[in-house]
């Protein structure tokens, strides 16, 4: 399938405006998803909120099934939460973790995700352990066995960092997770809408994501998919009202992972997450993927020609995110030129992935990252501002 550039360009107001290269961070939306959000917001203000979300039910439920359709996993198994984080911290504290219990993770993992491992630790006790990796920055699949005893309870691991552009074989940790009886839990905000997501061939018991990212929702949502078998063994930390089912006095969890779910909701972005979604899946994930390859492999050969300018990236398969640093520039001082010339990029600090960048001697890196509606010339613009910086000439600023 050839993607229609014209027709994604069309659809997406903002690069009238910008080129936008921080989608790893958040993506600019589509019309359908800015139209039903403002059309939402709009009749709130009209009928009041409560009224319009009885009126709007359908769209706002529409997504646990769009996840599900996402995901190939059953509506059921979809909680729905106000960030990917959030969706972190409730599936990590409903797992019953002792003093003593070991966790197994990649240096990869993103900052508040490994703040939470941290947290956990702290509080109970729990031993964790980031495994080493190979010169591609992987951990090895013989090195995860090799590891494994009764006292591991968790593996944790992302599948694509936010700080580099490899791509983890999470299909084959599962593997050894299932094969060892070990709950698996993947981080998928950096590939969920980039790269397609089956959690059946993946394998893991839980997966979470968030909506602002490749999948072109609006910020402030997130998801969790929970297994079914392996949802009804947790204890939610927290309950809420769509979260249980009432029973003569008393209450039962929901099923699989509406136990997750809470009543009060943003209706406007939940119903943007939908949308969102139905308009990935209109386009094919599968077909959009290949673009987004393409696009960064590209932009890769292209940076690399510049002088002074290194590209970071790591792994066996590359995505859309490109990291690079600029010899004599600061990561934040190359964003602001770039965003002088109407390119929006993003830097990532230490934090953001604080146990690979510690190990790699890295303060500090700018992450470019390409979606399927930029275009090969918002590309080349990038590159010729890169190779300005470099060589000490003046940058043109973007017409306002």
């Amino acid at each position: 399938m050839n993607l229609n550039l014209v027709r994604a360009r069309a659809d997406t107001p903002g690069v009238n405006h910008v080129a936008h290269l921080n989608n790893a961070g958040a993506s600019l939306a589509p019309k359908p998803v800015i139209d039903a959000m403002v059309g939402h917001l709009r009749l709130e203000s009209e009928i009041g909120s409560y009224e319009a979300a009885e009126r709007a039910q359908e769209a706002i439920e529409r997504g646990h099934a769009a996840v599900g359709a996402l995901l190939n996993c059953d509506s059921q198994e979809v909680a729905l939460f106000d960030s990917a984080s959030r969706a972190w911290t409730t599936a990590l504290a409903s797992i019953p973790l002792r003093a003593g219990d070991r966790v197994l993770i990649s240096p990869m993992e993103y900052g508040s995700c490994y703040l939470s491992l941290l947290h956990l630790a702290k509080r109970h006790g729990v031993r964790l352990e980031v495994l080493p990796v190979d010169a591609d920055g992987l951990v090895s699949v013989e090195e995860l066995r090799g590891r494994l005893d009764e006292r591991v309870k968790l593996i944790a691991m992302t599948h694509v960092p936010t700080h580099d552009g490899l791509v983890y074989p999470v299909a084959l940790i599962g593997q050894v997770a299932r094969q060892n009886g070990i709950p698996f839990l993947a981080d998928a905000c950096q590939s969920v809408g980039q790269m397609p997501i089956d959690v059946e061939e993946i394998g893991c018991d839980m997966l979470v994501g968030c909506g602002r990212k490749y999948l072109r929702g609006p910020r402030g949502t997130g998801f969790l998919f929970a297994r079914r078998e392996f949802a009804e063994q947790l204890t939610p930390a927290m309950v809420g009202l769509d979260g249980v089912e009432w029973a003569a006095g008393s209450y039962r969890f929901a099923p699989a992972a509406r136990r997750f779910d809470t009543w009060e909701t943003n209706c406007a972005a939940r119903i943007g997450l939908g949308v969102a979604i139905d308009y990935a899946l209109a386009w094919g994930v599968e077909h959009t993927w290949p673009r987004i390859r393409q696009l960064a492999a590209d932009l890769r050969a292209e940076i690399t020609r510049i002088p002074g300018v290194t590209v970071l990236d790591r792994g066996l398969e590359r995505c859309g995110s490109v990291a690079i640093t600029v010899r004599g520039w600061d990561a934040a001082s190359v964003r602001a030129e770039l965003q002088r010339a109407g390119i929006n990029t993003w830097v990532c600090l230490e934090n953001a992935a604080c146990v690979d960048m510690q190990r790699r001697g890295l303060n500090s890196l700018l992450r470019v990252s390409v979606h399927y509606y930029n275009s090969s010339e918002e590309l080349a613009r990038l590159c010729s501002v890169l190779e300005s910086v470099t060589l000490g000439r003046p940058v043109r600023v973007a017409a306002s």
